[in-house]
């Protein structure tokens, strides 16, 4: 009896996280990596604006957030933060088959940011006072960004679907 709950034990698949943990992590992780390249453009002087500068230093202006606890307190929200619009993208956009939806999420976002919500950022100059290189530079990253979190959760949403259909296809 104890070889054969051995066996029935070898042969229990691993539960999979639910498709919208893995979104959540997609979001997550999509934060944390375009959080750190904001940082590496604003250090290239390829933006005027980093992350930093709506997420702590519109805030407060205290001494740390300009060493590396800020840098690193900046991505690890900036990856909280994509938690949440990876979740928006799950609910809304889930279905869609392409990556250009992400690309326009993106843009949609970086529009949030730099235009709707800049008033709130008190340390991030106004859209028509930014230079060409921060534009072009931060909707290209925001492009990027949104194509990761859109393409990743539509892709797995629609492998998902494939393989639940597959399996059934096999047991019907």
């Amino acid at each position: 009896m104890g070889n054969q709950d051995k066996q029935l034990e070898q042969n229990k698949e691993e539960e999979p996280r639910s498709l919208l943990s893995r979104s959540l992590l997609t979001g997550f992780i999509g934060g944390v990596v375009f959080g750190f390249f904001g940082i590496v453009l604003y250090y290239f002087n390829f933006s005027e604006v980093t992350p930093r500068s709506y997420l702590l230093r519109s805030w407060t202006s205290e001494e740390w957030t300009e060493r590396w606890h800020g840098y690193a307190l900046t991505i690890v929200l900036t990856g909280l933060l994509s938690i949440g619009v990876a979740f928006i993208y799950y609910v809304f956009f889930k279905k869609m088959e392409t990556f250009v939806m992400g690309a326009v999420y993106g843009l949609i976002l970086w529009g949030i940011v730099f235009y709707l919500l800049q008033p709130i950022f008190s340390n991030v100059p106004p859209l028509v006072d930014l230079n060409v290189y921060t534009i072009v530079s931060t909707i290209c990253l925001y492009i990027i960004y949104g194509t990761f979190i859109g393409y990743s959760i539509s892709y797995d949403y629609n492998d998902t679907l494939h393989q639940l259909k597959a399996s059934k296809g096999e047991q019907g």
